[in-house]
């Protein structure tokens, strides 16, 4: 079989280039104090080529032998219950469950904490950080976005992708989520073989796969950049909006993602302890990675769209209203040129918006209480992600 040696074959490109000397590229720098280099290149770069393998064999022994409800009882079952040495189940089953209930010795559950704080903290400024910037910013790096247009996500629609997210997204950030059979826990380990699901599938019936170029679907490497999505750049976009946090609430946000990460199967190396790692490991991934294509604009247009099609909202004009706010944070949180090719509308007074929220939280800052504005975040996060889960689980809305 071929092996393919994979340079930074976009390093010198306008998108990489002004991106990282002009665009948030710079900024993250500045922000973290990272100091890039492409001397770990080679050290990174094998993972473009490689998937969760434990995860992979859980899903042939597991999902390909039964049906697909009857599987994921079954799996259900173990996370809850948990799986021992003398268990009669597969060998893949077991090695992926003694490993996921295995605590690592670096994990300190008061970072988790922390972490989970800030996240809830945020409030909706944590759910925009995560639209307006993770999301659609992701959707620019067009090889990253194939393996949803293999999945045909677009025909899932963006309603039910981002209530899956945003399930996904609060039921780690909660307090003690991550403990051994706790709700994200199960979120991780299910989240964990929907991936190999997926990447065993786009293998077998997606024949266009281009893995010279696109890599092992759903790869390791492109997975450590969707997590550092979660934390460093999510981290940025909160910092953009005019929160603040402290040293320790940093600390943890990474923790956490690294935790989380590692019960997702991404390898340990991959995973960044800071905002300087992340940033350093950031600039190599984004050098093998070209701009927006069509489907990345699809993907984009689709989650700008949402905001029309969900009827969480009762009334159009609330509904254009809204789509309007996510188009001017968009503009705000990203540079302008993702923006344009992404083809995002321009649109009048779109800076009015964004910085009444930083006037806003800096007012909230000083005269409500963490614990407070911490119990709100949750709360509020909460009903988010109840309407969303009423919308998408007690109807076919696609």
């Amino acid at each position: 079989m071929k092996t393919t040696i994979l340079q930074p074959r976009f390093k010198d490109s306008e998108h990489f280039k002004n991106f990282w000397i002009k665009g948030n590229g710079k900024q993250l720098i500045d922000f973290s104090g990272a100091k890039v280099c492409f001397d770990n290149f080679d050290k990174f770069s094998p993972f473009y080529f490689e998937g969760d393998q434990l995860g992979d064999e859980v899903v042939k022994d597991v999902y390909f032998t039964k049906k697909f409800n009857e599987a994921t009882r079954q799996i259900e079952h173990y996370i809850r219950n948990g799986v021992s040495e003398d268990d009669h189940v597969h060998e893949s089953v077991k090695k992926l469950f003694l490993k996921t209930q295995k605590i690592p010795n670096w994990l300190d559950y008061n970072l988790l904490k922390k972490g989970a704080e800030l996240c809830m903290r945020g409030n909706i400024d944590s759910l925009i950080s995560l639209r307006d910037y993770c999301l659609i910013g992701g959707y620019d790096y067009a090889y990253l976005s194939k393996p949803l247009i293999a999945t045909e996500a677009l025909k899932k629609g963006a309603v039910k992708r981002l209530s899956e997210t945003l399930d996904f997204w609060v039921n780690v950030t909660r307090y003690d989520a991550l403990e051994i059979h706790k709700k994200g826990y199960e979120f991780a380990i299910k989240t964990r073989l929907i991936h190999s699901y997926a990447r065993l599938s786009i293998k077998k019936h997606y024949k266009n796969w281009d893995t010279e170029n696109w890599g092992e679907p759903i790869n390791s490497w492109d997975m450590m950049a969707t997590y550092i999505g979660f934390s460093l750049v999510f981290l940025h976009s909160l910092k953009k909006l005019g929160n603040t946090f402290s040293t320790e609430e940093e600390k943890g946000l990474f923790h956490l993602w690294k935790y989380v990460g590692y019960l997702l199967g991404i390898p340990e190396e991959l995973l960044p302890n800071d905002k300087k790692q992340a940033t350093e490991y950031f600039y190599l991934w984004t050098s093998i990675q070209p701009p927006s294509d069509k489907d990345s604009v699809l993907l984009a247009h689709s989650l700008l769209n949402e905001s029309l099609e969900n009827p969480i909202l009762k009334y159009q004009f609330q509904r254009r209203n809204l789509r309007y706010l996510h188009i001017c944070c968009t503009w705000f949180l990203l540079d302008d040129e993702v923006c344009k090719r992404l083809q995002i509308p321009e649109v009048s007074g779109k800076n009015v918006f964004p910085y009444s929220k930083i006037l806003i939280n800096k007012i909230y800052d000083t005269i409500v209480s963490r614990k407070t504005r911490i119990e709100k975040g949750n709360k509020d996060q909460m009903k988010v992600l109840e309407d969303y889960l009423n919308i998408t689980k007690n109807s076919n809305f696609h």
